[in-house]
C-alpha cells in the first residue's frame, strides 16, 4: 500500500500545489531522451496532501515499456524525489515508479534514500554521476549539431569545414542556441562569445580536415535523440490510453527533421 492510498491525509489546505510540484518535475529529464519528464508524459499523477510539518507530495511515474533501462529509470525518479524535496513547505516526497520490471527494487531504493549503487549493489557499474556526465556529454553534442545545422541551411554558401570556426555569436538566437547554452554551462564550458561551437566536452576543437567527420558523428547522435523520442512517445501513447494528453508537443521541426535528407557534404578542396 502506498502513502497515497492510506486516507490519512488529506487533499485541502496544502502548503504546495499540484501545479508547484508538476512545474518542479519539469526541471527532470529523461537522459537519453534530453527532454522533460513532463513534457513526456511521464509523469502518471501527482498529488500534494496536508500533513505533519507541511505538504506530503506523492507522485507516481510511468514508462514507456516495462523495460526501459533500468539506470535510467532511476536516475529519472531519483531526480524527481530531489527536486519536490528542495521546495520550500514540502515535509515528504514519494516517488514511485510504476510498472516497471525493477519496479519493486527501484521504489524501495528511493524510500529507503539508498542511492543508486545501494539500490542497485553489484549491478551498479557505473555511480549515478557518471552516468549523468556520459547524457550530459550527449546532450551537448546534439545541441552542437543543431545549430551548426540551422546554420548551414540558413546560407547555401557555406561548407562543413566552415563549422569548425564558428563562434558562440555568430549562431543565430533561439530556441537551439538557448539550448546549447545550457547544456554548456551544464559541461563547465566557456560561454563568452568568442568560444568555438564545435569542441568535445573538454572544450577542445577539431583540426580543420577533422571537422566533416566530427559533424556527421554529432548528427548521428543527434538523429538517435530525436528518433528515439519520437518512439518512446508513441509507445507511451500505445501502452496508456489517454496519455497523449499529457505529451507537450516538441520544439517546431523536431518531427519534420526525422525526415529531412541530411545537407549535403561540400568540403574545400586543397590545390
Amino acid at each position: 500500500m502506498t502513502a497515497a492510498s492510506t486516507g490519512t491525509l488529506e487533499r485541502i489546505g496544502a502548503e504546495v500545489t499540484e501545479q508547484d510540484i508538476r512545474a518542479a518535475l519539469g526541471a527532470v529529464l529523461d537522459p537519453e531522451l534530453d527532454e522533460p519528464i513532463t513534457d513526456l508524459g511521464f509523469v502518471r499523477s501527482v498529488s500534494a496532501l496536508t500533513g505533519p510539518g507541511g505538504t506530503h507530495a506523492i507522485v507516481h511515474l510511468r514508462l514507456p515499456t516495462s523495460f526501459c533501462s533500468p539506470n535510467f529509470a532511476y536516475l529519472m525518479a531519483s531526480d524527481s524525489k530531489d527536486v519536490i524535496s528542495a521546495l520550500d513547505g514540502v515535509a515528504r516526497t514519494v516517488v514511485e515508479l510504476d510498472d516497471h520490471h525493477d519496479s519493486d527494487l527501484i521504489n524501495a531504493g528511493l524510500a529507503a534514500d539508498a542511492g543508486y549503487r545501494g539500490t542497485f549493489r553489484h549491478e551498479a557499474e557505473d555511480s549515478l554521476e557518471e552516468l549523468r556526465w556520459t547524457f550530459r556529454r550527449k546532450a551537448h553534442t546534439a545541441a552542437m549539431e543543431r545549430c551548426l545545422t540551422e546554420l548551414l541551411r540558413s546560407d547555401p554558401e557555406l561548407l562543413e569545414t566552415d563549422m569548425g570556426s564558428v563562434r558562440l555569436r555568430d549562431l543565430p538566437k533561439g530556441r537551439n542556441k538557448d539550448a546549447l547554452l545550457r547544456r554548456r554551462t551544464a559541461l563547465g564550458l566557456p560561454e563568452e562569445s568568442d568560444s568555438i561551437v564545435l569542441v568535445n566536452h573538454e572544450d577542445h576543437p577539431y583540426p580543420a580536415e577533422s571537422v566533416p567527420m566530427a559533424l556527421r558523428r554529432a548528427r548521428s547522435t543527434r538523429i538517435s535523440i530525436d528518433g528515439n523520442a519520437h518512439f518512446c512517445r508513441g509507445l507511451l501513447r500505445t501502452r496508456y490510453a489517454g496519455s497523449g494528453a499529457d505529451q507537450t508537443a516538441r520544439p517546431e521541426g523536431a518531427e519534420a527533421t526525422l525526415n529531412r535528407e541530411a545537407l549535403p557534404l561540400r568540403v574545400k578542396e586543397n590545390h
